[in-house]
Formats: structure tokens, sequence, C-alpha cells
């Protein structure tokens, strides 16, 4: 079943975020993606995350495509500008790529070509404009296109605290939440989207150590992390294994809080990813 009939059946999705490889060589990140299908609904191929060079979104989640799995391709306007964007936007609904999430980027100072400089033509909220009007069959200046698109269009958090009326107005069905660790941290947004009948998927981050739980507890304004989280993960025998029984935990809560569905960000753990998702 497509996302978008997932999501408007009211049934929970199950998403998971599979970072495109830094070079050629995509064998493993076909191999653990393949490896997911049947348990998962669709993959979110993130564009450039932390400003590392790599592969893109487009590429990424065409690949996907061409192997019978459902990609959500993310966009943001920090390397392209507006007739870019446009450009690998009917890139990709020529090439069947139907759901697109609009995100803001991290700065090009936090990855591993600093003296990048950022293009900025256009904010997320003009990004989710120009999504709209694709699927309505006009360009961002307005002009009729030849043929329109379907997307199903999402968007991270960060539209959320200019309010939910811009979202309803674009169309955007499903808003990606940051990292939660408890059913508090998500329970705010939870009602907004309620309110207007958008989705909500949080995203359940697995914690690779110690020392990586106490850096975002320090240092992350967007996630929260419980001190009982981070006490179980440094007293257990296998950070893994334990990290694994948390994701999991983090998933039941979430679907009984009646989320539309989760996202799973691995942080480079993809080979968890099926046995998170065992039970």
């Amino acid at each position: 079943m497509a996302l978008k009939d997932k999501l408007e059946k009211n049934e929970f999705a199950l998403l998971a975020e599979f970072v495109p490889p830094k070079g050629t060589d995509v064998t493993l990140f076909l191999e653990h993606a393949v490896r997911l299908k049947g348990k998962l609904d669709a993959w979110l191929v993130p564009e450039l995350p932390g400003a590392v060079m790599r592969m893109s979104s487009l590429g990424g989640s065409y690949l996907l495509l061409q192997n019978g799995l459902e990609p959500v391709m993310e966009i943001n306007g920090r390397d392209r500008n507006r007739l870019a964007l446009q450009a690998d936007l009917l890139s990709a609904a020529t090439a069947g790529i139907k759901n697109i999430v609009a995100a803001k980027a991290d700065s090009p100072q936090a990855g591993d070509m600093p003296e990048t400089k950022a293009v900025n033509d256009l904010n997320t909220s003009d990004l989710l404009d120009m999504l709209a009007g694709f699927n309505r069959g006009s360009d961002f200046s307005g002009r009729d296109l030849p043929g329109s698109t379907d997307f199903t269009i999402g968007a991270t958090a960060e539209h959320l605290s200019g309010g939910l009326t811009k979202l309803t107005e674009v169309g955007v069905a499903f808003v990606i939440a940051p990292p939660v660790f408890d059913a508090a941290g998500i329970e705010s947004a939870l009602t907004l989207c309620r309110t207007a009948n958008i989705k909500i998927i949080p995203t359940v981050m697995v914690l690779k150590s110690v020392g990586m739980a106490r850096y975002i507890q320090a240092h992350s304004d967007s996630m929260r992390i419980p001190d009982p989280i981070i006490e179980r993960i440094q007293a257990a025998d296998s950070v893994q294994r334990e990290s694994i029984k948390i994701a999991r935990e983090i998933i039941s809560i979430l679907k009984k809080e009646g989320c539309a569905g989760v996202l799973i960000s691995s942080m480079g753990w993809e080979c968890v990813i099926p046995e998170i998702l065992e039970s």
C-alpha cells in the first residue's frame, strides 16, 4: 500500500531514514534498504544531511524506486536556486517519485566543506508553495505547466511554529517531528496536528552511545532525553541491544498515542532496523 493511502486510511506507517552513500558504491545502501522490503512503508532519503557532500536525495530516491521501494525525497533551499529546485522536482515526478518533504537544511559550516556558499534562494515556506503549485499545474511564478504533479507533500516540524493555516493551505499530508524519547515529547505537536487533521510522524532515533545521548541532552533544543533512558544505556551489557529495546518501546508508545507513524533514524546502524521492527 502506498504511503499516501496508508495515511488516508489512518493506518500506522513505518518509515526509516536512509542516507545515500558518499561515493558511487551503492551496494550497502541498497542491501540494507531492500532487506526491509515488505516491512517498511517508505524510505526517507535526506538531502545532504549535516551539509556533508554525498549523493543527492533525488539520486538515492531513484535508486530505491528502481528496486521496488517507495522513497520519500527530501528537498531544501540551501544548495539550489528556484530554477534548479523546480527542475529536480519535475525530474522526480517524471521518474515516479511521489513523496516530497520540504526541510530546513544544516549550515554549510557544519559540514565537510565549510567554504561552501549557501544559495538560500527559497525558504521552507517557499518550497511548500512550490510543491502546492506543481500539484495545481503551475510553476513557482504562477505560469501554467503542461501537466501537473501528484506529490504527497510532507513538512518538518519547524513549520508548526508558524501555525497550521499554511500547512493546510498548501495541502501538507504529514509532518515529520524531531526525535522523541517519551510520549511527553510529542504531545503538544500531536494536539496541534489532530486539530488540523494533519498526520504527525515522530522520529525515533537509535542512540549509539551514552556520549551521543549526553551530547544531545546538553546541546539540542528540539530533543529531550530523559535521564532514565541514559542510565539504561549506561548500565547495559550491550548498548546496541538496549537501544533497540528502547526504540521498540518508543514506537509502541507513539502508536498508542495516535501518531500516524514513525520515522526510524538509525544513525548509520541500518543493520538493526529489522530487529527493531520484529515486534
